[in-house]
């Protein structure tokens, strides 16, 4: 796991950096918000740590930045302030947990591990929805909408987008979408695939600006964003 530990007290940040490293980890340190920010934004991080009082930008400051941004990667606040207003003034900006100052390294690394455990689970859930453009295909509900707008599909119009969608920007050929969507290992020679892309197309590509389905002569259909 890759770590990035932004906290300006340096032997504090060895210390977190020593443990973690002997503990088979990747460790990056920042002595400042600032450039605790920028290395969050430019490299790909598993985890931060993130102490709350630093300069050139405090550490709930930085964690707000990156929620903002979308960056949801999992951050643990190290901060002298345990107060619960303090505490959850913290969690509220943004951080995945919270540990007050000063802690030991077990503590640290078992919080840690938690936070691991839980992005792995978040990870390895199942997809309940795909989506290109503005076109949404639920699997749960079994419903597609484009644009906010209801579109009613026939089951086998359902797998057919199910599986163009989870094969977005990729070229499908029509063996495999016989194989996998009509489940034939032979060709029956018909115009059964043509037929369902045309039915498919009436309804979620026309009255909207964009086709979504595209035909590859020669090769197959693929699903895209056209913008």
């Amino acid at each position: 796991m890759k770590v990035l530990i932004v906290e300006d007290d340096k032997d504090v940040g060895a210390y977190i950096a020593s443990g973690l490293k002997e503990n088979g980890h990747v460790a990056d340190i920042a002595d400042n918000g600032k450039d605790g920010l920028f290395m969050a934004t430019t490299e790909a991080y598993d985890m931060l740590i993130v102490d709350r009082m630093l300069p050139h930008l405090d550490g709930l400051s930085l964690i707000k930045t990156l929620r903002a941004s979308e960056n949801h990667v999992p951050v643990i606040i190290l901060s002298a302030l345990g107060d619960v207003d303090d505490r959850v003034k913290g969690l509220r900006s943004g951080g995945d947990d919270y540990l007050v100052k000063p802690f030991a390294f077990a503590e640290l690394l078992a919080r840690i591990e938690v936070l691991q455990r839980r992005q792995k689970e978040f990870n390895d859930a199942p997809e309940t929805t795909l989506s290109v453009a503005d076109l949404t295909l639920d699997l749960l509900a079994r419903t597609v909408t484009r644009a906010g707008k209801k579109i009613d599909i026939q089951s086998r119009e359902f797998r057919l987008l199910e599986y163009l969608l989870r094969n977005k920007g990729k070229v499908v050929t029509r063996t495999m979408l016989l194989e996998n969507v009509w489940d034939y290992h032979f060709d029956p020679q018909t115009n059964v695939i043509d037929v369902h892309i045309s039915r498919l197309r009436s309804k979620i590509d026309k009255d909207f600006n964009s086709a979504l389905i595209k035909t590859v002569r020669g090769a197959g259909y693929i699903i895209e964003d056209s913008a």
